[in-house]
């Protein structure tokens, strides 16, 4: 029997994360296909008890539904608990288990942009999503003492301080007001500029003027392009990357989950190029919080 993993998010119209999963499959032989299903949030519980019978492989969740399936699921391993949000499901029997592999993805699209340079230990983060959740773990798990978190809507980002209060008991992690006088303040006294909004996902808009953004930073944007974000930080001499190796991470820790088997990284980099040179831009919709999240 076919065995069936799915994307759960809303809306989903296209997905890099199906070109890579399923070319991963079919090099390793393994009777697998990967579906889209775009469902509302009203939709949500019942599509997740679909996936407790044995047809099911596992699934990835995606906006607005990182933070909703936690509930949902039977379990949650270490990463999900501590970001509270999940973005991969796999199956104990009938049992779910909600596994966030955002975090690994992070950790390595991190290492990548900061390469040989001593890791930094200040960060300014924008969005307080599912995606900004991950982020933030990742940097305090990677030992920074400082991080500044920007939203478009405040009370947002202050739920995320405060929920990794404990967590960050040993620094400095704030929310700020987002306004732009105070963005410039704040990157002028950090490293590293995350953005984990949807803010440059369609059109060519950036979160920030590039005019205030400083010569020395490293900059990662989740958005699995080269945003105007990027374009201006690289202009100014900046080191960025964008959200292309974290995908290709989370993806494989994904596929790791539910087959049992290593992933085979080449050809889901080269599905991923191959994806993404047909125009896909996206993954799955948004992979850091809506647009009225961030």
């Amino acid at each position: 029997m076919t065995k069936r993993v799915v994307l759960i998010g809303h809306p989903v119209s296209h997905s890099l994360s199906g070109a890579m999963q399923q070319a991963a499959f079919d090099s390793l032989g393994i009777d697998a296909r990967y579906e889209r299903w775009d469902r509302p949030p009203i939709g949500l519980a019942d599509a997740v008890a679909e996936l407790r019978s044995d047809e099911f492989l596992g699934a990835n969740v995606t906006i607005p539904h990182k933070e909703r399936v936690v509930p949902l699921v039977d379990r949650l391993t270490e990463d999900a608990h501590a970001t509270g949000a999940v973005n991969t499901l796999t199956r104990e029997g009938k049992r779910l288990v909600g596994h966030n592999t955002d975090v690994p993805g992070f950790r390595h699209a991190l290492d990548s942009l900061v390469g040989r340079q001593k890791m930094p230990r200040q960060a300014v983060v924008f969005g307080a999503g599912g995606g900004g959740r991950a982020v933030i773990n990742g940097l305090i798990t990677a030992g920074f003492l400082r991080i500044i978190v920007f939203n478009r809507h405040l009370h947002r980002a202050e739920g995320l301080v405060k929920f990794f209060g404990k967590s960050a008991a040993h620094m400095e992690l704030k929310a700020m007001p987002w306004h732009e006088s105070i963005i410039e303040a704040e990157l002028a006294k950090t490293r590293i500029l995350v953005n984990a909004t949807s803010i440059g996902l369609h059109g060519d808009e950036s979160p920030i003027p590039a005019e205030i953004i400083p010569a020395d930073l490293l900059v990662l944007d989740l958005i699995y392009r080269r945003t105007r974000l990027l374009r201006d930080a690289a202009a100014n001499g900046c080191t960025v990357t964008d959200g292309a190796t974290m995908l290709l991470h989370q993806g494989a820790a994904a596929f790791s989950l539910w087959t049992g088997q290593p992933a085979p990284l080449e050809v889901m980099e080269q599905a991923l190029t191959a994806a993404r040179a047909g125009g896909i831009e996206s993954a799955e919709g948004e992979p850091t919080g809506a647009i009225a999240d961030a």
